[in-house]
């Protein structure tokens, strides 16, 4: 998890008003339905943490070395991608297999030192999408700027398609940007004190100070259920006050006031970390095999947060990089079909875009090459992968995906799907 970039890490994580698209999404099934009622009766009030992942309030993960024989090797010559659809229409239509690949992946930008790195990730690799990390106390004005010399990028590097430029404002611990022209914006527990109007009211101020800046979409709000005797104890986001209460009916009611703010700005949401993050001890971004044991695959209050989110029309939902025994103990979250494909898309009905939390230098994700990292992300059915703490992977995860997808037509096909649905929230829609 990126704190300020989307999970709890002492470094923050990482939109102006780009066109939301992507569609409403509808809720989940019977069994999750019940689920929802049950968990209303809950009551309590909470604390809340950063992320663009699940680490201390802090943006940028530690470094992860690139894997040996592909860390800068650039990409050769476009290849045509496998596509199943080949109308006129289709947004996909002249674009290579790297370009495509490019709308898949998000990199870190240090808003305070934007490097080299970051850019080349744009311009040779294609990358589509940008993620404001750190901690700066930059003006609005200034940020902006930063944010025109990356989306100045796409007419040759994305056939002009817009950027996704993100960042981690949530309040509290996890806020990237402080200067002139944004606010001192609460934790997520003192978020949860103010009426739902004054809620509202305030995101929307929060937002338009964004889209004032360049950027597009907010990894938040946390819709993570923290449950527990001991919420302090839960290190990615009770240990930050990140959470929005104790009980599955005020996190939901507050997290969708959030979300309606940024929205009526123009800004576009994430709801993280599905399946919930408020249960576990360790934060992913400085430990291994965080798992939890508690939650459970239905009827499970934590998981119903996110079905009220897609209920209530959640454009984007990050996924942790926890384990959960009781659903898919074989892998992260981030890497299961499962929990991703399984269990968000086809059980509660999701049809937005899945981020993963960042993949880059998290230490819960360490065992798997960042190319690797990338292809099991999309594999399993997200639509985004964030390499936000350590930039420089972002080539190797391109290179991995364009490598499996020319032998492999089944990923070829899911990147398709990907780029289609990751454009349509840029507002990029069909003939």
């Amino acid at each position: 998890m990126v704190l300020g970039m989307t999970s709890l890490d002492p470094r923050p994580a990482p939109e102006a008003a780009a066109p939301r698209a992507g569609g409403r999404h509808v809720g989940r099934r019977p069994l999750l339905m019940a689920a929802l009622l049950g968990a209303a009766g809950l009551a309590a009030c909470g604390s809340e943490s950063s992320d663009a992942g699940t680490a201390a309030p802090e943006q940028s993960p530690s470094e992860v070395p690139s894997p040996a024989g592909t860390a800068s090797e650039p990409i050769q010559e476009p290849t045509a991608a496998p596509s199943a659809t080949t109308a006129t229409d289709d947004p996909l239509v002249g674009w290579s297999l790297e370009e495509k690949v490019g709308q898949l992946l998000m990199v870190g930008v240090d808003v305070a030192a934007p490097s080299q790195t970051s850019k080349d990730a744009v311009t040779t690799h294609h990358v589509g999408n940008i993620f404001l990390s750190g901690r700066s106390s930059a003006s609005a004005d200034a940020v902006s700027q930063t944010v025109a010399s990356f989306t100045g990028l796409t007419e040759s590097s994305t056939h002009g398609t817009a950027m996704l430029v993100a960042t981690d404002q949530e309040g509290g611990d996890v806020q990237v940007l402080t200067g002139s022209g944004f606010s001192s914006i609460p934790s997520g527990a003192e978020q949860a004190g103010q009426p739902r109007e004054q809620l509202v009211a305030s995101a929307t101020t929060w937002g338009k100070e964004l889209a004032s800046a360049g950027v597009t979409m907010n990894l938040a709000p946390v819709a993570d259920l923290v449950d527990i005797a001991s919420p302090t104890s839960n290190a990615p986001i009770g240990k930050y006050h990140r959470e929005y209460g104790h009980d599955a009916s005020t996190v939901s009611a507050q997290a969708l006031a959030f979300a309606e703010g940024m929205r009526a700005a123009g800004v576009t949401p994430t709801f993280k970390h599905f399946p919930g993050l408020g249960r576990v001890k360790e934060n992913t971004d400085t430990a291994s095999g965080v798992t939890d044991s508690v939650t459970t695959r239905t009827e499970d209050p934590a998981v119903a947060v996110f079905g009220d989110a897609i209920t209530g029309g959640a454009e984007v939902i990050m996924v942790s990089s926890a384990y959960y025994s009781q659903i898919d103990g074989s892998a992260p979250a981030v890497f299961s079909p499962t929990i991703v494909t399984d269990m968000l898309r086809t059980e509660m009905g999701f049809t937005g875009v899945v981020i993963t939390d960042d993949v880059a230098a998290a230490v819960q994700v360490q065992d798997w090459a960042a190319g690797e990292r990338a292809v099991k992300a999309v594999s399993a059915g997200c639509d985004i992968v964030l390499a936000s703490a350590d930039p420089s992977v972002a080539a190797d995860m391109a290179t991995a995906l364009v490598s499996a997808a020319q032998s492999d037509p089944a990923l070829a096909a899911r990147i398709d799907e990907s780029a289609r649905r990751v454009m349509a929230l840029k507002g990029v829609k069909q003939a």
